[in-house]
């Protein structure tokens, strides 16, 4: 699967935005999210893009933006321009695989704190959050909730097939908004929000890269 990252900053009212360009320095203004353009800095190294990820800025008459610092933990609470980093595929993307998401749950041990993810390659995996990082983990494109008991995680729940079912519902719904917008790390809707599964799987199946 290919796939590079864009770097947007975003203000925090949401509306207004920008983008890093090749020298990574500049930043030019854009739509969140926009179509990749050849002046943009397209970094294809995950652990770069993370780098970037959470950085504070403010505005600059010359470049547009200036990197500031590398934000706090808590300091997404306080108003200001932060940047993002943006997925863009050059290739399709999969149809999650149900069984797949079956198998990784039956390896997974209850008394951990899981959280079960698709990656971006639409792969079920999970993380000990206990050992590994959630925010700013760009392998992260859908995520459901942090679950340590055997009847959410683990051989006896994956055995649970209307809940698993609906587990899978919702990583799909994920899933789809995941690929409508490149947002990373979204959050798998409530089960009494979903449409029909087949919505989701049409919509997955019809999506489109923007760079192939």
């Amino acid at each position: 699967m290919k796939f590079f990252f864009t770097i947007d900053a975003l203000s925090a009212a949401g509306d207004k935005a920008w983008r890093l360009q090749q020298n990574q320095t500049d930043w030019r203004a854009c739509t969140y999210a926009e179509t990749a353009s050849d002046d943009d800095a397209h970094i294809f190294e995950t652990s770069e893009s993370e780098g970037w990820t959470g950085r504070k800025l403010k505005k600059d008459s010359d470049h547009g933006l200036i990197i500031k610092e590398k934000a706090g933990t808590f300091d997404f609470l306080v108003r200001g321009i932060y940047s993002h980093a943006v997925l863009h595929r050059q290739s399709a993307a999969p149809l999650p695989n149900k069984e797949q998401m079956l198998t990784e749950m039956r390896s997974l041990q209850p008394g951990t704190a899981w959280l079960l993810y698709l990656n971006v390659a639409g792969q079920f995996k999970a993380i000990d959050t206990n050992n590994s990082r959630i925010i700013g983990n760009l392998d992260i494109a859908v995520r459901g909730e942090i679950a340590s008991s055997e009847e959410y995680i683990g051989p006896k729940a994956a055995e649970k097939e209307p809940m698993m079912n609906e587990l899978y519902h919702q990583f799909l719904a994920g899933w789809d908004e995941h690929l409508q917008t490149s947002q990373m790390a979204v959050f798998i809707p409530d089960a009494d929000k979903l449409k029909e599964e087949s919505f989701y799987a049409d919509r997955i199946r019809s999506w489109q890269p923007e760079h192939q």
